[in-house]
């Protein structure tokens, strides 16, 4: 019996994209709408993306090409990869490292910090307070008689099967802390359990940053349809928590 072999899809390659995530929104790139096109011709893929403004910062967008990249060529059969960031104040040079497969500070020389690791693990520590605030505040509101004072006791068994829990044992996998059902909920930036009298203090900060991340997020996907009419079709919006004020920018 012959083997059929199958080449490399579109749909394979925007399943790749799918798991980049924008640092500082913690979102997929492919549900903020940054994946421009995807082509693909036989092995060989070509993937454009575009940012809010040409001005976001270069190590968050090194971070989101890079990943892009390394994501596409992690697609079975996948053969020449080629990543291009357009329409952003350093798109020759960003473009240039990548197609040299030359890291952060090889492209952007004396201008780059030694290394990206410390940044990464910074937004990987604020997805997570983020993703913590999302499952206990959804945990709070599921029963009456619950109160946010009884946040501190919540383990990771406590909480329901879905997206929002997955994306919690995700973020905690990233970071190395437990995930074990018995394992607490709430916990420091650094990695602990509040004291008694910081739990209220902890959860409130854990507010503002997960407040503050959807902000973020909310602002930047207005920009971009802003600046590219027309891709909040390529957009998916994630249910959040509490409503968000509809964002209009006057042009």
């Amino acid at each position: 019996m012959t083997a059929v072999l199958t080449g490399v899809t579109e749909a394979a390659v925007r399943e790749a994209l799918g798991s980049v995530v924008d640092p500082e929104l913690d979102e997929p790139i492919t549900d903020l709408g940054f994946v421009r096109s995807v082509a693909v011709d036989g092995a060989d893929v070509e993937v454009h993306l575009r940012l809010p403004t040409s001005f976001c910062a270069p190590n968050f967008a090194w971070l989101m090409v890079s990943d892009a990249r390394d994501a596409v060529r992690g697609v079975p059969g996948v053969g020449r990869v080629v990543i291009e960031l357009d329409d952003h104040h350093d798109s020759d040079l960003i473009n240039a490292g990548l197609a040299a497969d030359a890291d952060y500070r090889g492209t952007f020389g004396h201008e780059a910090e030694d290394s990206l690791d410390e940044l990464r693990a910074t937004f990987h520590r604020k997805a997570h307070t983020a993703a913590m605030e999302r499952v206990l505040t959804s945990w709070v509101r599921a029963d009456p008689a619950r109160t946010e004072d009884d946040v501190a006791a919540v383990r990771l068994g406590d909480l329901p099967a879905g997206k929002e829990t997955d994306s919690l044992l995700s973020r905690r996998t990233a970071l190395g802390l437990p995930t074990d059902p018995a394992s607490l909920v709430l916990l420091t930036p650094e990695g602990t359990p509040p004291a008694p009298d910081q739990v209220a203090l902890t959860f409130r900060k854990a507010r503002s940053v997960r407040v503050s991340v959807d902000g973020n997020a909310h602002f930047c996907r207005g920009l971009l349809t802003t600046r590219y009419p027309g891709s909040e079709a390529d957009q998916v919006f994630r249910p959040s928590i509490d409503t968000t004020l509809p964002l209009e920018v006057l042009r």
